[in-house]
């Protein structure tokens, strides 16, 4: 009797102890997907290096920043945080010894997250990802503008009290989820979120304005982040849910493609996301409406093509256009569905600045294969051999034609500013056409 109660208590006790397993390494596999809806992984790793080991360069206003290593390595990442550490940084922007993180790291918007999501985030970078001795890389940002007390001021200021996200009582059960993931991991709005002159996000949910998504008023390493609002122009207005949840999928619609961070975006987080959550999140950005609501629908006007057509080049930018441009984008500008994107009506082309669009004529792009999208899409550079006036004349074309109705042309000078940016630079990877010999 005595053994077999014995063998009983054993049993018991195996099974809890496997059960806790089974438990903890759940929570980890949940940490892993939760890191993949932050897009952990694009800020904290560098080029060529190990994952989450930090080092990678961010150009602010004020010097160059580079993320931390937040591997568990005990002497330079974060292996030595408790789960209040963790939590502090992570919801709080307040590093282990005190200081104030830069506000490249999303706090204000992981403000929300759950305490049941920290938990597992916490659970995943300590027990599931490779520790990594790298040590962290001192900022290039000269003093007095290095000193950390500002950075507490302002976060005192600007950052909102960490309270985990909450659904209205009467909220439809996707639109919350997608909310959450919006405003809290996905930190959209770092990007897509105007920011006041002191750098703080013009809003951080729907709740606190129309400015909330409304697409960035300055460039980021040489791009511009759309509107993710209603608008019938440079926004969603005129998309689907469907078409919204095509591009989150693959980066890529029948509308558009994604070019700059974005390619990251789509390469390291939401091609991995459940569908539940790519439907929550399009379902979300359609429920917002415009920023600005007088916007007409853009229409089609088939004049440029039909010169185009016959041969009539005329128009300043078109033989360039036809000769770099119409073999992937037709001369009716409207492409090849979800593999050359349309320029006919395309929000990035439509936006008031036209930076992304010479961006992506200077130095092209490749959109990565993904998950039910494999094949990489890629537009060549064309600044090695167009000049600062033809990038511009091109760039114009492209802006007024097909029903495109651009209201400021683009200057070479414009296009002679863009060159000097650093990411630019590197992504051209040669001299500019200008500084060429002649006959060149």
């Amino acid at each position: 009797m005595k053994k077999g109660i014995l063998a009983l208590m054993l049993g018991t006790m195996t099974f809890t102890a496997l059960a806790a397993e089974e438990s903890a390494a759940d929570q980890v596999q949940r940490g892993e997907y939760l890191a993949r809806a932050g897009d952990c992984v694009a800020c904290h790793t560098s080029k060529g290096g190990e994952p989450f080991a930090g080092g990678l360069p961010m150009a602010t206003p004020i010097g160059t920043i580079y993320s931390t290593n937040i591997t568990p390595d005990k002497a330079t990442g974060i292996g030595d945080y408790s789960y209040d550490d963790f939590e502090k940084a992570v919801r709080h922007g307040v590093a282990k010894n005190g200081d104030t993180l830069y506000p490249a790291m999303p706090y204000p918007s992981y403000a929300v997250v759950s305490d049941e999501d920290m938990k597992a985030l916490y659970a995943y970078f300590m027990q599931g990802v490779k520790p990594v001795a790298l040590a962290n890389k001192e900022s290039d940002i000269p003093w007095p503008m290095s000193m950390r007390w500002p950075l507490a001021v302002w976060r005192t200021f600007f950052a909102p009290d960490v309270k985990a996200f909450q659904p209205g009582s009467e909220e439809d059960a996707v639109l919350a989820r997608g909310r959450y993931l919006v405003e809290g991991l996905g930190h959209c709005g770092a990007c897509h979120t105007p920011r006041s002159i002191t750098m703080q996000e013009k809003a951080l949910s729907d709740g606190e304005g129309s400015d909330f998504l409304a697409g960035s008023n300055a460039p980021i390493d040489g791009w511009t982040a759309s509107n993710l609002r209603g608008d019938n122009r440079d926004g969603l207005g005129r998309w689907s849910e469907s078409d919204l949840s095509q591009f989150l999928r693959y980066g890529r619609n029948d509308h558009t493609a994604a070019f700059g961070g974005m390619t990251e975006v789509v390469e390291h987080s939401l091609q991995y996301l459940s569908d539940e959550d790519i439907t929550a999140i399009a379902r979300y950005l359609k429920s917002l409406g415009a920023k600005d609501a007088s916007q007409a629908p853009f229409s089609v006007d088939d004049a440029v093509a039909k010169a185009l057509w016959k041969g009539d080049d005329s128009k300043t930018g078109a033989s360039l256009y036809v000769d770099s441009c119409a073999a992937c984008h037709k001369t009716d500008g409207s492409g090849y569905q979800r593999f050359f994107p349309a320029l006919s009506g395309n929000p990035v082309v439509l936006e008031e600045d036209p930076t992304s669009l010479i961006h992506i004529v200077l130095t092209g792009g490749t959109l990565p294969g993904v998950q039910g999208a494999p094949t990489p899409i890629t537009m060549p550079a064309f600044g090695w051999r167009l000049n600062d006036q033809q990038v511009a004349d091109v760039v114009n074309f492209i802006r007024t034609s097909w029903g495109n109705q651009a209201t400021k042309a683009v200057t070479a000078q414009q296009v002679a500013e863009l060159r000097k940016d650093e990411t630019v630079q590197h992504n051209l990877g040669s001299a500019s056409i200008n500084e060429l010999p002649s006959g060149h």
